[in-house]
């Protein structure tokens, strides 16, 4: 599985716009073949400040959305509203500390 998570910054006062660009493809994005989840999060003290968060079953799912009309299509209605340049990274999982795995402990 690939996580992939995207830095936005965008123009505060177009923040709205971005948000409603998300929402109008966010249905067809998760309908992408392997897309397990896509989530948009906003940081709480920047509003211009968003992070999208999207898991895929493998790298070659999410290097096929990328190179969709879809992606275009909705990277071509974002650029604009860019201060900075976006920032991505594509993750794997190392460790899961969410299952219970019974050779994990964690001290605090």
């Amino acid at each position: 599985m690939i996580t992939r998570i995207v830095k936005l910054e965008i123009d505060p006062e177009r923040s709205r716009v971005f948000e409603e660009l998300f929402e109008d493809v966010c249905s067809r994005i998760r309908s992408s073949p392997g897309c397990l989840g896509l989530e948009l999060l906003q940081d709480v003290t920047s509003p211009g400040v968003f992070f999208t968060i999207s898991r895929w079953e493998a790298a070659s799912n999410l290097e096929d959305y990328r190179n969709s009309t879809l992606f275009n299509t909705t990277w071509n209605a974002v650029k604009p509203l860019f201060v900075a340049k976006p920032l991505a990274w594509s993750l794997s999982v190392e460790k899961d500390l969410n299952l219970g795995d019974s050779n994990t402990t964690i001290v605090s």
